[in-house]
């Protein structure tokens, strides 16, 4: 009998001794509470599922495994049209991105780069809120309209990783509100958040273990495989070497600087917990001040992480954003009007103009 079967026997046995000892229950209270039940049970089951799984209350996670066995045998009649034309745009990509001798992080990293980066929305500005949502949960609506919301990414993702032959699982939160993929590299499992990275392709939410997932992510852990791995990341594959804690801020100055999107570092002085302290205020306080100052077009975020030695990896991400919505200038004096009536402090920005394209930000000197 399974958990949640065991979990109404119980509940229905709690009542029926309750309404004996003290008084059959309403009818219509009986009835609602069963609905609850019946509701948590559901979510219970769906947490042990991969696929056949509602996110947000509209979106589903299918199988397209069919798809990716076709690819790798060459066989494609057990398709029918929608799926062969999804293998088709697929496999375009594939030959785009994907050349001879990429070992396994290589092609996940191009696809990655693919998804995160190259693949713009064509029917409106916003790339996870999609102008057209039918079949923006899929790869075939991803593929076609350029357009997806998280359960999109995530199977698409997923796809492409089963046609290269890399094992690749779909794993969604706890509460079903978002889904993501767990990728086998190696030995080891890691977490890949392609929608928390869209338009930024910062690598903030690539190659996960649970430790670091679990900084933005919540999901039910009995029911996946632990992920643990670390050697793919790429903030510990790519961490330079600063001298101690006080090297930070010009560490951060000069990359931000060079407007890189990502970097990270160890410490030839090793943070002890006799610093940690003053390397934590130190982060803190140079990330907070550049993201209050007036003017900044990107978003600064740090965050520490342990190597395979335990040390200390401090990880920083440059979010910027592009100015893809071009107006022409009856077009934004329209907007600035309207938006001056009630937002009038906003006219400093920009020159004593509004400027709502993002262009990539500099560190302040």
């Amino acid at each position: 009998m399974k958990k949640a079967q065991i979990l109404i026997s119980i509940i229905l046995i709690l009542c029926v001794g309750t309404g004996t000892a003290f008084g059959v229950m309403n009818f219509t209270r009986q009835s609602k509470m069963m609905e609850a039940i019946e509701k948590l049970t559901d979510e219970k089951e769906d947490s042990g599922k991969e696929d056949d799984v509602t996110i947000a209350g509209e979106y589903k996670i299918v199988s397209t495994k069919a798809i990716s066995d076709a690819y790798i045998s060459g066989d494609t009649s057990a398709l029918d049209d929608r799926q062969k034309e999804t293998l088709d745009m697929a496999e375009k990509v594939i030959d785009e991105i994907i050349t001879d001798g990429m070992n396994d992080y290589e092609k996940e990293t191009a696809v990655y780069k693919y998804l995160t980066k190259e693949l713009k929305s064509e029917n409106g500005i916003l790339t996870v809120i999609p102008v057209t949502v039918e079949d923006s949960d899929n790869p075939f609506g991803v593929l076609k309209n350029h357009s997806a919301v998280c359960v999109g990414y995530a199977t698409t993702f997923r796809l492409f990783m089963q046609m290269l032959g890399i094992e690749c699982k779909v794993v969604h939160s706890s509460d079903l509100t978002h889904s993501w993929d767990l990728v086998k590299l190696g030995d080891e499992w890691y977490h890949t958040d392609c929608y928390m990275d869209a338009d930024s392709g910062s690598f903030r939410n690539f190659n996960m273990n649970d430790e670091i997932c679990s900084q933005s992510h919540e999901w039910n852990r009995e029911f996946v495989p632990a992920a643990k791995g670390i050697k793919y990341n790429p903030s510990i594959l790519g961490a330079e070497n600063v001298k101690d804690i006080y090297a930070i801020p010009g560490w951060i100055y000069n990359h931000l600087e060079n407007n890189d999107e990502s970097f990270s570092c160890t410490f030839d002085e090793k943070i002890t917990s006799d610093n940690e302290k003053v390397a934590a205020y130190i982060v803190n306080t140079i990330t907070e001040g550049l993201n209050m100052s007036e003017g900044e077009n990107s978003y600064i975020e740090a965050t520490w992480v342990n190597n395979a030695d335990g040390e200390y990896v401090l990880c920083v991400y440059n979010t910027s954003y592009e100015d893809n919505i071009d107006l022409d200038d009856d077009e934004k004096q329209a907007a600035d009007d309207a938006i001056a009536e009630y937002f009038d402090y906003l006219a400093d920005f920009g020159d004593g103009e509004f400027d709502y394209g993002f262009t990539s930000g500099n560190a302040k000197g």
